[in-house]
């Protein structure tokens, strides 16, 4: 990942409705969820929704797909995780023990499930 794509999907999570948006759909997992059900979660009206999801999806932060007439969304966890080691390409500094709590962050979040 390149600085503006970096700046881009940053920019995307820095608003509240989008942010609680991604954060529901990572919670999700990849089976993701309606735009109906995730917009009733955020609390935001539909239309509204749309334009989030918009910018997301544009960040390289979300998947779709559709299902019948339901268009399903999920979170993009390639373009999470480029954005991740994009912000830690440059920890640590040979020393490996600075960024070891990040990797113990990771790894208890993804054994809870």
């Amino acid at each position: 990942m390149q600085l503006v794509e970096a700046v881009k999907a940053l920019s995307a999570l820095a608003q509240e409705h989008r942010l609680s948006a991604f954060r529901l759909l990572v919670r999700t997992g990849s089976d993701g969820l309606p735009a109906g059900e995730i917009a009733r979660e955020v609390g935001v009206l539909p239309n509204t929704l749309s334009t989030h999801l918009t910018i997301l999806d544009h960040a390289g932060l979300l998947r779709s797909r559709r299902e019948g007439r339901s268009v399903i969304y999920s979170a993009d966890y390639d373009g999470m995780g480029e954005l991740l080691d994009f912000l830690v390409a440059d920890c640590c500094d040979g020393r490996p023990e600075i960024c070891a709590p990040l990797a113990e962050v990771a790894q208890a979040c993804c054994s809870s499930k």
